[in-house]
């Protein structure tokens, strides 16, 4: 089988060369009362980052693609609608799966990390043939929060930079493998949410494998909810789950701020402005897109993956 590897040299910086180039200036003026210094050292990381991000680029050309619609009979262009009397019954069926999975305990981080790049991996190998190494570093804090402060997770497709803002629980080896995706070049929101959750699914470890469904029954409740804050609380208390469950979800949907949902709001429209521009559906591809990708590729009778993967 052929290899890659996508250096990401950025992710190993103790800090993100993005955020000294923004706010190094910044920090420069407060502390010393002069810009200049912050200045050198802005222009310093950008050259760092231009550097690490040119080499990746250069990489990363040579990476075979996944063939969506040729693999799943499903693509962002390609989508049926999932029924809603379907996310209904699935909804109650996942519910039921998951309380009868066990609870593994979850390692560190780090180690978390690399066994979700693992898998990950190996997945996407076994579809083009071509097995992609990436880096499996995570930080832990970049400006992007503050930027979005609705995102669970971000990547920096241009340095492969990623960060999880805080403890997910069950619903982390999900959030990282959405995010190792993206650093392996996959930039459509989709795509990633479809990789990531087959990875998992497949994996044959619990843990992984209960982010998985836990992550499509989120979705499944986003969607049926439309956004609103009381209708996917509603949902959550007829599912009757165990105290565990019940929280991480609730955690995912928590009433926000004013000013956390001034903020949300304005760049939530923005960033679906965003990926609309580039060939995507725009925010929906997390959940009613992901969820009937997932639809369309079990009914699919053209996929060369079994749609047997895309059943609960």
């Amino acid at each position: 089988m052929d290899e890659i590897r996508i250096p990401n040299g950025a992710t190993y910086a103790p800090v993100a060369l993005t955020d000294l180039m923004a706010g190094a200036p910044l920090a420069s003026r407060l502390l010393l009362g002069a810009t200049l210094p912050g200045r050198l050292v802005s222009a310093a990381a950008f050259g760092l980052y231009a550097g690490h991000a040119l080499r990746d680029w250069s990489v990363r050309r040579e990476v075979r693609k996944v063939d969506f619609f040729g693999e799943f009979g499903s693509d962002v262009d390609a989508l049926e609608a999932t029924p809603r009397s379907h996310r209904l019954d699935e909804i109650a069926h996942l519910a039921a799966r998951l309380e009868s999975m066990e609870t593994p305990a979850a390692p560190p981080r780090d180690e978390l990390a690399r066994r979700v790049n693992r898998h990950l991996t190996e997945f996407i190998a076994g579809l083009t043939d071509q097995r992609v190494l990436t880096s499996d570093r995570v930080r832990e804090f970049t400006l992007a929060k503050v930027v979005f402060p609705f995102a669970m997770g971000v990547c920096d497709f241009i340095s492969g930079d990623v960060a999880v803002f805080k403890d997910l629980g069950v619903l982390e080896p999900h959030v990282l493998a959405h995010e190792f995706t993206h650093r392996k070049g996959y930039f459509k929101e989709l795509h990633a949410q479809a990789l990531a959750y087959l990875a998992l699914v497949t994996s044959g470890d619990p843990l992984l494998e209960r982010a998985a469904l836990f992550e499509r029954m989120h979705r499944q409740l986003k969607v049926l909810s439309d956004g609103d804050f009381r209708a996917y609380h509603d949902h959550v208390d007829g599912l009757e789950l165990d105290r565990d469950l019940d929280r991480a979800l609730r955690a995912l949907r928590p009433e926000p701020a004013a000013y956390q949902s001034l903020v949300s709001d304005t760049m939530r429209a923005l960033y679906d402005q965003r990926l609309k521009l580039t060939g995507q559906n725009g925010l929906s591809d997390y959940d009613r897109g992901f969820t009937d990708f997932l639809w369309t590729f079990g009914r699919s009778g053209s996929a060369r993956q079994d749609p047997a993967l895309a059943a609960v």
